[in-house]
């Protein structure tokens, strides 16, 4: 079975869990998850099958929408409500008007300090597993984007918010990092993902309505995974050098089309694989047919 499953993942288990499940009902090997969600978190998880495990990455490069809940003047090492507390701050100094200012401030680009509980690798070793021993690192700053936060509740010490952000972004930091613009701290209480690119909460199916019976009804094809990128066809010579590796430059073989873009690439109109247009010319980035 070739495909992506649009997951619903419930609260309690972890996403490896997910594909652990997914392979037990398909009875396939190859099975993988576009974008880790924390035990406590709820959403959407694109899980892929087979041929599918080869478009991980560009799932992964999806934007994502989250709905979470943080909960001020109580900071903890995980960032979240499943760790340890290690301060909490009087809050009496905040008002709504104040959270609001400080919540629209980090909307755009912005540098994030992943947090030590997150499966980020440096040197080798992945920082949840150094922060268990008690060790905590420095960490690089990474430019993320956010590109909008909607504040959808606030009931001090609560507040509801709904964002959407590029790939690598972490909630948890977000919600610690505004605490400290506030001067309280704050920790991550809630999570949710609703969207990851074009996978929506809308279309999601819970892992427990997922059997053997039913699983080919909600897989959906590799190629419709991919549909956030243009759809170029080609032909003759062009689809025989494009599968042997080869960066075509000829304009008459691969036309006028705007550079530095992905695109589904067709051998007429059978998918082929993803392709990338540069300067340089067209070339298949991953060959899926």
């Amino acid at each position: 079975m070739d495909g992506v499953l649009n997951i619903y993942k419930p609260e309690g288990i972890t996403s490896f869990d997910v594909v652990k499940s997914i392979r037990k009902i398909t009875g396939e090997k190859k099975v993988g998850h576009a974008g880790t969600l924390d035990p406590m978190a709820s959403g959407i998880l694109p899980v892929c099958l087979g041929k599918g495990t080869k478009i991980i990455e560009y799932i992964m490069e999806n934007h994502k929408v989250y709905v979470a809940k943080l909960k001020l003047g109580i900071i903890t090492d995980t960032y979240d409500r499943e760790g340890k507390s290690l301060e909490e701050k009087p809050i009496d100094c905040i008002n709504k008007k104040k959270i609001e200012e400080t919540i629209k401030s980090f909307v755009g680009v912005i540098e994030q300090v992943p947090p030590m509980y997150s499966a980020l690798k440096v040197n080798g070793k992945r920082l949840y597993e150094l922060a268990r021993k008690g060790i905590e690192i420095e960490r690089t700053a990474r430019q993320i984007n956010i590109d909008s936060i909607d504040i959808l509740e606030i009931e001090i010490p609560y507040i509801k918010f709904k964002v959407q952000c590029s790939k690598g972004t972490y909630i948890r930091s977000l919600c610690y990092d505004i605490g400290k613009s506030l001067g309280v701290g704050a920790t991550m209480w809630e999570l949710e993902r609703v969207e990851n690119g074009p996978f929506k909460k809308e279309n999601s199916q819970p892992l427990s309505n997922i059997n053997p019976e039913n699983i080919k009804e909600f897989c959906i094809s590799i190629e419709e995974a991919l549909n956030k990128y243009p759809k170029l066809s080609v032909k003759g010579e062009t689809v025989k050098l494009l599968r042997n590796g080869v960066q075509v430059k000829n304009k008459y073989l691969i036309g006028d089309i705007p550079l530095n873009k992905m695109y589904r690439i067709y051998d007429e109109e059978s998918f082929m694989g993803i392709g990338i247009r540069t300067v340089d010319g067209l070339k298949i980035s991953k060959l899926l047919s």
